[in-house]
């Protein structure tokens, strides 16, 4: 694997994502000319790293499927050690904007926040409000998540399950910390607030997912708000013990 080249890397976890990896890697070199890019290849059994490699990025394969929360602490790690100033994630489906990393990017690197989440609920900036339609079944596991999310942070966060991020390197070590919860992108956000780093949720767009089924959807709604309680309560437990609260 090639060493770094800029000062910003770009990382997208991916597992059998062959079809969708393509399109998603030449709309990032489009949109970000100048940032590395590294695909976390979760063990895939189709040809993901090799269309990673066709397309000049850098390719992290496991061995074995080992799960999001794996390749989300890798993607950082590497940015981590290999002594990136800033690092952005997108998903491998296409479901994120290249140019609306790129935006959260420049947000990061004017100093305006540690951390830029893209939100599909926040509005503002043109972004109207409601944009997004959903199902009775998602929006009681997301009223559920931002609720529980609310409580704990004492501060409203529309979008916790969000996967596009923007981070300097302030927040990268806390960032590429192992995940315990198979609710990581939540986890992130709680270690960057009990760090005390600015964290922007910032408004975007994001396309229909072109396959898979959505996280707080059906059962999967009910398997994630159980799992995302889980993880707040023991946040909050850990809190608590060292005095934090």
């Amino acid at each position: 694997m090639e060493g770094r080249r800029s000062d910003t890397l770009v990382f997208t976890p991916a597992w059998n994502e062959e079809e969708s990896l393509p399109a998603v890697l030449d709309e990032l070199r489009g949109e970000l000319p100048g940032a590395d890019i590294l695909v976390v290849d979760d063990g895939s059994t189709d040809g993901t790293a090799s269309v990673a490699t066709a397309r000049d990025a850098a390719v992290v394969s496991f061995d074995s499927n080992r799960g999001l929360r794996a390749a989300i602490a890798t993607g950082y790690s590497h940015a981590l050690q290999e002594g990136y100033t800033y690092c952005g994630r997108v998903d491998a489906d296409g479901q994120h904007p290249a140019g609306e990393l790129r935006r959260l990017l420049e947000r990061v690197r004017s100093g305006t926040c540690d951390v830029a989440i893209g939100s599909r609920f926040a509005s503002g900036d043109g972004y109207e409000e409601f944009r997004y339609t959903s199902s009775g079944a998602r929006r009681l596991g997301t009223a559920l998540l931002r609720r529980s999310m609310r409580l704990l942070l004492r501060t409203p966060f529309l979008d916790a399950t969000s996967g596009m991020y923007a981070a300097n390197a302030k927040a990268l070590p806390i960032l590429a910390l192992p995940y315990t919860s198979d609710a990581p992108e939540v986890q992130a956000v709680l270690r960057l607030y009990e760090a005390g780093l600015r964290v922007d949720e910032v408004p975007v767009h994001m396309r229909p997912r072109e396959s898979g089924e959505s996280k707080l959807q059906g059962k999967k709604a009910v398997t994630l708000v159980r799992t995302v309680i889980g993880t707040l309560l023991a946040f909050d437990r850990i809190r608590k013990r060292f005095g934090r609260a």
